[in-house]
């Protein structure tokens, strides 16, 4: 069997033991426990991003920074807007004196602090929005719309791509993506959002469908993108090995990282039960 074929099969043999158990942990975890498994994830996801950032990095400043992510998600999600605030500068302060009386090499010291700040940012930030999405009214129902949203625009870019696609999209971040497979994810996207609306959201306008399907639609596709540029620039093909078929958690968040807080503000600012 070609090796092409095999990566597809292992794909999909994965997606459908994984899906089952996302939509099973969803739909019934208490919000504690889901909260415990959002927290897990920015754990993994900062171990492949600080290992593929800071690859040569002590190991004392690489756990310092997975540490530091991980401990700060919880006050993302639970504290009030002023303990938030709190803990995003004192974090910032401690690594910047951290890295003040530690540092080794003074051309590349402030390379590594803006590594860690920026993986802080990446992920613990980002992530931090679907424990607070779910806590919305309706918030399993807004989870799942950015799943079936993201998931089928990637799958409509792919396949759209594979057959049609002629036009090179960004060629110096991803030689494989196409503008005809970028369209056909918008495409894909916006019949996700209606799917959604028809099999389990009926609260959904149609308004509310072709502006989340495009807006979600285009941010996924630059979430994708973006993580695409972290990895060409960090000489990686993967994240890493995590998920057979798959490479890396984060090759599956990469999307869904620019999605959650736009669908959560949409949620909160402009949709209206």
């Amino acid at each position: 069997m070609p090796r092409w074929r095999r990566a597809i099969k292992q794909r999909i043999l994965t997606g459908l033991i994984l899906l089952p158990l996302l939509v099973l942990f969803i739909g019934f975890a208490s919000p504690a426990l889901f909260n415990l498994l959002v927290y897990a994830v920015v754990l993994l996801a900062l171990v492949e991003f600080f290992t593929m950032g800071l690859p040569a990095e002590p190991v004392t400043e690489r756990y310092l920074a997975i540490a530091a992510g991980t401990l700060l998600t919880p006050f993302l999600v639970v504290a009030d807007e002023a303990v938030k605030m709190a803990a995003l500068t004192l974090l910032f302060i401690f690594l910047a004196i951290f890295f003040l009386l530690r540092f080794r090499d003074l051309q590349t010291v402030v390379q590594r602090l803006g590594m860690i700040t920026l993986g802080i940012f990446y992920l613990p930030l980002l992530l931090s929005y679907l424990p607070l999405l779910r806590e919305l009214p309706a918030g399993r129902e807004w989870i799942f719309t950015v799943l079936l949203l993201v998931m089928a625009g990637d799958t409509a870019a792919y396949f759209i791509g594979v057959r049609f696609g002629r036009r090179k999209l960004y060629p110096a971040i991803s030689p494989n993506k196409s503008v005809e497979g970028a369209m056909g994810g918008l495409l894909g996207s916006l019949g996700g959002a209606v799917l959604a609306k028809i099999a389990f959201f009926p609260a959904l306008r149609l308004f509310d469908c072709l502006l989340l399907g495009l807006a979600a639609g285009v941010v996924a596709q630059l979430g994708d993108l973006f993580e695409s540029m972290l990895k060409r620039s960090f000489g990686v093909k993967d994240s890493g090995r995590l998920i057979p078929g798959h490479g890396g958690i984060l090759d599956r968040l990469d999307s869904l990282l620019f999605a959650f807080p736009l669908v959560y503000f949409y949620a909160l600012w402009i949709f209206r039960f």
